[in-house]
């Protein structure tokens, strides 16, 4: 799908509708254009006007996989200008919103939770908030917790657009030494509750290996999401060679 393509609004011209209207004797007469306003147009109209973009085919290959899956359409823009140029159509399109292809989990690839399944999930929600925040020793980690509709992925991170614009930003003015945090630009680790570990980890809070899978689990979701730092990799080489080990005993 090309750019003009996503960007492409159906119109009606009022000079053409009327040009064109006429009466039973065939003599023009005037027609009066009505828009459809109507909430479901409007919602729907909504959602068309929201473009999903990739900057990076590779790092962003999870994501884009399991777009492919639910049919969803993602554009590609891998050039530095292209950051400036979507906010310029953003200005110039105001019903535009450009969103990275990770900046959220898509209602296409999710379940909803079942009406009499939200208290005991709610409960799950809770119980893995706090078994991640205390084995990752951070207090301030947002984790949210989606039925996801693809089972092999156990987790994955999302920074909404305007976190992440923000972290853009900082870096174009030398500002990238700054605490991204003190900005609310952290990345929330999304887990899914339909993934064995993650449902392992509901079950068996007191085991030895809860500690070293959330580990490993926010590492790999950190590795789709971004590079991770040299201390922050040599760990998660460390610990994925633990793990092996684990394996031969």
């Amino acid at each position: 799908m090309t750019l003009p393509e996503c960007l492409e609004v159906n119109k009606t011209d009022p000079d053409e509708t009327q040009e064109g209207a006429v009466d039973e004797n065939g003599e023009k007469v005037e027609a009066e254009v009505v828009e459809d306003k109507s909430e479901d147009s409007a919602e729907e109209e909504k959602k068309d006007k929201t473009i999903y973009y990739v900057t990076d085919e590779k790092q962003q290959s999870q994501y884009i996989n399991m777009f492919k899956a639910q049919g969803q359409d993602a554009i590609i823009l891998t050039h530095n200008i292209d950051s400036a140029f979507i906010t310029y159509l953003e200005q110039k399109h105001q019903e535009v919103q450009f969103l990275r292809i990770d900046a959220d989990v898509h209602d296409s690839l999710k379940d909803e939770v079942a009406e009499d399944e939200k208290e005991e999930f709610q409960k799950t929600t809770d119980s893995l908030v706090e078994i991640f925040r205390k084995e990752l020793g951070n207090e301030k980690l947002d984790v949210k917790v989606e039925k996801l509709k693809d089972e092999n992925v156990a987790s994955m991170a999302v920074l909404s657009e305007e976190n992440r614009r923000m972290q853009e930003m900082m870096k174009m003015y030398g500002m990238g030494g700054m605490d991204a945090s003190m900005f609310g630009s952290q990345a929330t680790l999304v887990l899914n509750a339909n993934h064995p570990l993650v449902q392992f980890l509901v079950a068996n809070k007191d085991s030895k290996n809860v500690s070293i899978i959330c580990k490993q689990l926010y590492d790999l979701a950190m590795l789709a999401h971004k590079p991770l730092s040299p201390e922050e990799m040599t760990a998660f080489v460390k610990r994925s060679n633990d793990i092996m080990m684990l394996l031969t005993k």
